[in-house]
């Protein structure tokens, strides 16, 4: 991993960061590709402090965008890359349903825009953020990679869509090596606080949002459905730390440095557990010492009783498994979010 040459879409995102500390740690030279519309430049300070002087100097950081294709090509002129992380792109679902062409032009329109210009220069090997929304509505649980893939909303379609698009593009031309990572629900921090989730506008995941009741931004934690089939009638989710999951992309990077016969590779990242959002809830009070106001909603339209995954495949092929728990998570997210109750640009509401 010594001296490997990494561009990281997105890098400035919330786990786009926590993956550029690793990286950076590990020796590689990474320049992070932003076009800043959810991230702040606060966060290079941030990495700065978490690596040090001589680590920093390793990364470089572009503000622009991978609908740019003047602007990337430019880049890839000037910098050869052994592999690229792609983290860009929107993500919010219920935005999705609202501009569904706003969506498929920069995720999947951006998405073949860097695809081709990293073919042009020679850079093949690759990693996708994908999603556990690729699932759809599963039928069953623990979800395993080769489950039938669906998709409920255009924000899930476009992570699908790419899957398929890598897939093609590794039939098609046998010199790519592309690993495809599908998140199941990210959460926490780093534990220094540094660095964190800093969504603009109100919160579309639960952590985040219970994050902001703790510190006083919002009233109350409205909790949709308690009449699940699960311990407590809420729905069931499967939380990965940030920090493990940054881990498992250097994992990744790292069968992509060392094997040639990669091809187009699937793998969950999770902890292959469930919890649901009272135990969220309760956890999160524990960490913060607070209480936190919850209501009881009606079930949202799609939403199942329980979706978590087997990690058993990152496990056997990575080598990497999730090691924190949610408490780790909850604890890590409240020292963010003690710090930095307003996210890295202060209050601004």
């Amino acid at each position: 991993m010594d001296g490997c040459s990494v561009l990281v879409t997105g890098g400035l995102g919330f786990i786009g960061s926590h993956t550029v500390v690793p990286l950076l740690k590990q020796g590689c030279r990474v320049c992070v590709m932003d076009n800043m519309f959810n991230a702040s430049l606060k966060v290079k300070d941030r990495i700065r402090t978490l690596v040090g002087d001589e680590r920093y100097g390793n990364l470089r950081v572009e503000e622009l965008d991978i609908c740019d294709a003047e602007g990337t090509e430019r880049l890839l002129k000037e910098v050869k890359f052994d592999a690229c992380i792609h983290f860009a792109g929107y993500k919010a679902v219920g935005e999705s349903v609202a501009k569904p062409l706003s969506y498929y032009e920069n995720n999947i329109g951006g998405t073949v825009t860097l695809l081709n210009l990293l073919s042009k220069y020679g850079c093949k090997k690759f990693i996708f953020s994908s999603s556990a929304t690729v699932y759809g509505d599963a039928k069953e649980v623990p979800v395993l990679e080769h489950f039938p893939l669906s998709a409920t909303n255009p924000y899930g379609r476009t992570k699908l869509f790419i899957e398929e698009i890598l897939r093609d593009l590794s039939k098609s031309d046998p010199e790519w090596r592309i690993i495809l990572l599908r998140y199941f629900n990210p959460v926490g921090a780093h534990p220094s606080g540094l660095i964190g989730e800093d969504p603009k506008g109100i919160p579309n995941n639960l952590m985040p949002y219970v994050q902001q009741v703790a510190v006083g931004r919002r009233k109350e934690l409205s909790v949709f459905g308690s009449d699940y089939n699960t311990r407590d009638g809420t729905g069931s989710r499967d939380y990965i730390h940030v920090v493990d999951l940054a881990e498992g992309h250097i994992a990744a990077l790292k069968k992509l440095q060392s094997e040639d016969d990669v091809k187009c590779k699937v793998y969950n990242l999770g902890t292959g557990i469930g919890t649901t959002v009272l135990e969220i809830v309760k956890a999160f009070e524990l960490a913060c010492g607070k209480k936190i106001p919850t209501k009881m909603a009606d079930r949202r339209p799609g939403d199942v009783a329980e979706l978590f995954c087997s990690p058993d495949l990152a496990k056997e092929e990575l080598g990497w498994t999730a090691k924190l728990t949610i408490e780790d998570a909850c604890k890590d997210q409240w020292t963010w979010a003690s710090n930095n109750p307003y996210g890295y640009e202060g209050k601004r509401e």
